[in-house]
């Protein structure tokens, strides 16, 4: 059995809990991997909601979407994940399937613009209330600067409260490596 990466076993995750047509958010869009990803997940019949707050992360996925004519199923949002219930249609409400957080700072960008453990809980909470049944949001923490550390110290406890009746938790990490590599958490919503 070989082990996968924490994005490789992100995506796997999602695979499994996202299906064509589904409502889905990548509530950090970054360089637009992850938005394309869902988009060809969902394909024609689904939705994309993605956010983040800076706008060099909204140029550079709306053009990774367009190279790979994945445009059509996305609505990108120059706005923080925190306020995603300002944007979700009403339809979707507890209907979304699948939510992935890539946490830090945009690479090759401002570091000092980064994900904070407020903004993450607050969105976390309206995810997992609009989840479906069997709904999967997914996060990557990467926690190897001083306000990823910060984030994650407050996620844990968080995450760990979270109603076994009501979700499954898993923490995937790697426990060798050095220079605290990032690590995955899943939260799945319970039937």
């Amino acid at each position: 059995m070989k082990l996968l990466g924490v994005l490789p076993f992100a995506r796997e995750l999602l695979m499994k809990a996202v299906t064509e047509g589904d409502v889905v958010i990548d509530a950090t869009a970054g360089k637009g991997n992850d938005t394309l990803f869902l988009s060809k997940l969902v394909s024609n019949t689904g939705k994309v909601y993605s956010f983040d707050i800076q706008e060099a992360a909204i140029t550079a996925t709306r053009k990774k979407l367009a190279e790979n004519n994945q445009d059509s199923n996305v609505q990108l949002i120059h706005d923080g994940h925190e306020k995603l219930l300002n944007y979700l249609d009403q339809d979707d409400y507890e209907n979304i399937a699948g939510a992935i957080f890539n946490l830090g700072y945009l690479p090759g960008s401002d570091k000092t613009v980064v994900t904070t453990p407020e903004t993450t809980i607050k969105a976390i909470e309206h995810i997992i209330k609009h989840l479906k049944v069997e709904g999967i949001l997914v996060l990557v923490v990467y926690h190897g600067h001083a306000e990823g550390k910060v984030e994650k110290d407050a996620l844990i406890p968080f995450i760990r409260a979270l109603p076994q009746e009501h979700f499954h938790v898993l923490e995937y990490q790697f426990t060798n490596q050095i220079n605290n590599p990032p690590f995955i958490i899943a939260i799945e919503k319970r039937g």
